[in-house]
């Protein structure tokens, strides 16, 4: 019998060489995985070939949430160097922020210097948590000093394997790549990447057959990417992330489950908000946070489909989509899918489930 509370049923081997370092610069022209949930039949099939597998009349709701440059470097007094991640800002100012910082004996009250047009900003500790570190920072952190000496904030694993291949931490075009072409509203510190296989021309034609296109917000957090670290998934915390859902897409989504019409979410960030707030027919509220933890054997309520790219091991994702599809059919899957050679994680190929 499947223990779905522990954390290591949630494990697989996946061969390093395997792990996307890069982007599909053809966005639609990846590889995806197609995957009847009820049968298990699986397809190899290219991005572009989505639109064989949507009907007229679904509903393909997006997440429109835009990446900042949130990895920024700081100086001690000593000289070190100390990297922050910013997770969120805490108020309207953009003074202070809920941050993951990376660097040696940082504590409550230290001050740290950001070089930003020949003057530093300061950055000073004013609380110290277990995991994260509120910072108050001297000087507003608004779009022009982010874009200034922000960098796209790419998953840790990708910049340590570019390294070991000898290549350099960031590229000129992991800021247009490492972003979807519809991404609107600022806030995320990852990308939602399950939408960064669309392009314009692919959207259009998905329109053209007939299906409705909209939009939710879910600015990606800590929670999309602090993995699985207590055996038992009941005492993993879930960071609370912030969403918006636009009244045309509740109003939208209502309508096609009233009418049985499929909701195709992309990605699993749309489907946390969906599954959080879709309750009876209508949706609690329209913006907020949620702190949702999807696992086996959750029951989706809102989402029909699916579009995802391929999860690490021990994650919160790969729990999520196990209770979508199946913990069998996932595993099945992702054994099949290593044995095609599809790229995994962020950057790599796609699956979707219907």
């Amino acid at each position: 019998m499947i223990d779905y509370l522990n954390k290591e049923t949630y494990n697989f081997y996946l061969p390093e060489n395997l792990i996307a370092t890069n982007p599909n610069y053809d966005r639609d022209k990846c590889k995806l995985m197609t995957m009847n949930i009820k049968t298990g039949e699986i397809e190899h099939k290219f991005f572009y070939d989505i639109i064989d597998y949507l009907k007229k009349d679904d509903v393909l709701v997006l997440n429109d949430s835009k990446v900042i440059p949130a990895r920024i470097y700081a100086k001690k007094k000593t000289g070190g160097i100390v990297e922050i991640l910013l997770l969120q800002k805490i108020d309207s100012s953009e003074n202070f922020w809920e941050c993951l910082i990376r660097g040696k004996n940082i504590k409550e009250k230290d001050i740290l210097f950001l070089n930003y047009s020949s003057n530093n900003i300061e950055a000073i500790i004013e609380k110290d948590n277990i995991s994260t570190k509120l910072i108050r920072f001297s000087k507003p952190l608004n779009n022009e000093i982010l874009n200034n000496i922000g960098n796209i904030p790419l998953p840790p694993y990708i910049i340590q394997n570019r390294k070991k291949r000898g290549e350099s931490e960031y590229n000129d075009r992991d800021k247009e790549f490492y972003q979807n072409i519809y991404a609107k509203n600022e806030g995320s510190i990852a990308s939602p990447t399950s939408g960064l296989h669309f392009t314009s021309e692919l959207l259009d034609k998905i329109k053209n057959i007939g299906i409705e296109i909209c939009y939710i917000t879910l600015h990606v957090g800590f929670s999309t990417f602090n993995p699985l670290k207590e055996d038992n998934l009941k005492n993993h915390k879930m960071h609370e992330e912030k969403f918006i859902i636009e009244k045309e897409t509740a109003d939208l989504v209502k309508e096609a489950k009233k009418e049985g019409i499929r909701i195709v979410a992309c990605g699993t960030t749309v489907a946390r908000v969906l599954e959080s707030e879709f309750d009876n027919g209508d949706f609690k509220k329209l913006n907020g946070a949620t702190n949702i933890f999807i696992y086996p054997p959750y029951k989706f309520k809102c989402v029909d489909a699916l579009i995802t790219n391929f999860h690490t091991p021990h994650s919160t994702l790969l729990a999520m989509v196990s209770a979508f599809a199946g913990y069998e059919n996932i595993m099945n899957a992702y054994k099949n899918a290593i044995e095609n050679d599809y790229r995994f994680f962020s950057y790599g190929d796609a699956m979707f489930m219907y």
